[in-house]
């Protein structure tokens, strides 16, 4: 007898991953979706929840930056207002 080979595993590139999630964050179900393209519910489930996890660590990286820079901001300002009073100090006639 033969095997099937239905048994293997299907790979799915990444751009077929993100083209199925947009089309459920567009408003598909994933139910939908899954008859559609003949894949397991719980699989395109387990591929939303990776992608959020993704992007709620980006997220918080990019917070991060945000607050890293706006203390830079506030540093350069405090310096561009001390070389001003010192130029001022150094520029009065004597």
């Amino acid at each position: 007898m033969e095997k099937k080979e239905s048994n293997k595993r299907r790979r799915y590139d990444a751009e077929f991953k993100l083209n199925i999630l947009k089309m459920n964050v567009d408003g598909r179900s994933v139910p939908s979706l899954a008859s559609s393209f003949g894949i397991n519910e719980q699989l395109i489930y387990r591929w939303r929840s990776e992608a959020n996890k993704t992007n709620n660590a980006t997220d918080s990286k990019d917070l991060e930056e945000v607050k890293r820079l706006r203390k830079q901001v506030k540093e350069l300002g405090a310096e561009r207002d001390i070389l001003k009073k010192a130029l001022g100090i150094f520029s009065r006639p004597n």
